[in-house]
């Protein structure tokens, strides 16, 4: 049986998976939730825009870009990574969340240092050997969060807490082949956590957009209760939407694109 007192958010970008553990940092008893295995050793950042687009060589994708920053070596070593790790995501009450997007695993694995070198031992090495709860967390159409993440990248701007995605231009420029490039990502993310869950046995609590988008409070009280917390402590939604007219108008157009060019859907 997995262990209540620690639980996984397993997601993609743009998923919605930052409305969840927000939602429950702000209960005081979920943990301190947040994406603590993004970060790269050799920059101690997460992945960069040009860092999502490797291998893309086509211009008018890349001016959208900022330069790479070079950032700063992470020296910590595996055991002062996780005391790190596992201080910062832990509340009062002893509840331990995080987050962690497929695209991460490598990193999360190597850090650990565990010999099998499995995605699995290496979430063991973390909770002694136990599973934590794994949630499940994905988006049922991958046009508009494909339109959100590549709006992100241009902008660096991840949630909207100045009001920047309120407005009707945000600078982001409408660039077919780039949100193609990144649906695919995203897919594949998606389906390498499904059959992760599948091979290990694993059946983590599922949490779809349109489910969390729709209902945040009652979703996140779902979640209290996974983790054996009081499912009355949920809040209001933290974070406001961040898709406006014009992520319809780009799905729209994005679809009609692909229909002609094969893009994923």
């Amino acid at each position: 049986m997995p262990d209540v007192s620690n639980y996984l958010v397993c997601a993609s970008q743009r998923s919605g998976s930052t409305l969840l553990v927000e939602s429950l940092a702000a209960t005081g008893v979920a943990g301190k939730p947040q994406e603590f295995f993004q970060y790269f050793t050799t920059s101690s950042q997460a992945p960069q825009p040009r860092e999502w687009f490797v291998g893309v060589k086509n211009p008018e994708i890349l001016s959208r870009l900022a330069p790479l920053d070079r950032g700063l070596v992470d020296t910590r070593d595996s055991d002062e990574w996780k005391a790190d790790i596992l201080d910062h995501g832990r509340s009062p009450n002893g509840v331990w969340g995080g987050k962690l997007m497929w695209n991460q695993t490598p990193l999360l694995i190597a850090r650990t240092r565990v010999g099998a070198g499995t995605l699995r031992t290496a979430i063991h090495a973390l909770f002694d050997g136990i599973d934590p709860v794994y949630i499940h967390v994905y988006r049922e159409d991958v046009v508009p969060q494909a339109i959100s993440m590549w709006r992100a990248v241009q902008t660096r701007v991840w949630r909207d807490e100045d009001g920047v995605h309120a407005g009707s231009d945000d600078g982001a420029v409408y660039n077919a082949e780039g949100i193609a490039h990144l649906a695919g990502l995203l897919l594949d993310q998606d389906r390498n956590w499904r059959r992760w869950f599948r091979k290990e046995s694993i059946d983590p609590v599922i949490v779809p957009f349109g489910e969390l988008v729709g209902s945040p409070t009652a979703t996140t009280a779902r979640i209290l209760t996974a983790i054996g917390q009081d499912p009355d402590l949920a809040p209001p939604p933290p974070l406001k939407p961040q898709a406006n007219a014009r992520s319809k108008e780009w799905a729209a157009r994005y679809r009609a694109d692909a229909a002609r060019n094969g893009y994923p859907l």
